[in-house]
């Protein structure tokens, strides 16, 4: 179940980077390349939202979907429910080396 799920969260992943570097800027016409607006609105031109950007939404979504059933699927398969610090101190500390006693040459 895990790995179908990772498979299509990797899946989900790589098109929601292809879907959002395929879609334009808000100025990405030349005089948005030298501060000008192309229109008269305070916050910048808005058109109609494209299938680009409906795509980008679903995936997002999906994305967090995803996201959120591997971190419940990781920790229900988790047997241990210390954490790294606990498991940290349980374990033995490192005996020091004695000295041998034999100066060196």
């Amino acid at each position: 179940m895990m790995l179908a799920v990772t498979c299509l969260h990797v899946i989900i992943c790589l098109f929601l980077i292809i879907v959002v570097l395929l879609q334009s800027g808000k100025a990405a016409d030349l005089a948005g390349a030298f501060g000008g607006m192309g229109s008269q609105t305070v916050f910048g031109p808005r058109g109609t939202a494209t299938v680009l950007s409906k795509a980008t939404t679903v995936a997002a979504g999906l994305f967090m979907v995803t996201s959120l059933t591997l971190v419940i699927l990781a920790n229900n398969q988790g047997s241990s429910s210390h954490s790294v610090i606990q498991l940290h101190k349980q374990s033995a500390p490192a005996k020091p080396v004695a000295p041998s006693g034999q100066p060196k040459k």
